[in-house]
């Protein structure tokens, strides 16, 4: 199934892009998403393992199975002072 994946702030900068888009196998986990990420992004790598990822508007585990009409999102953690 293809995914559309929604990425803001650093990841979108680093991706160069608003949105992705992966092939991911039938059933797969937000754990999948991220390796697929990483592999096909290497460089959101370590952003994606430190980001929240968000499942139809609210925050998902990895353990959370996707469909292809979920609308996804990378939410990088925020910094500042």
């Amino acid at each position: 199934m293809n995914l559309t994946v929604h990425l803001f702030a650093k990841a979108k900068e680093l991706a160069n892009a608003s949105t992705v888009t992966l092939a991911v196998p039938e059933r797969a986990s937000v754990r999948t998403l991220r390796e697929m990420l990483t592999e096909a992004y290497p460089a959101l790598a370590g952003l994606v393992k430190a980001s929240a990822i968000a499942v139809n508007q609210e925050f998902a585990e990895d353990s959370q199975l996707l469909s292809e009409h979920d609308e996804i999102a990378i939410i990088p953690p925020v910094s500042g002072g």
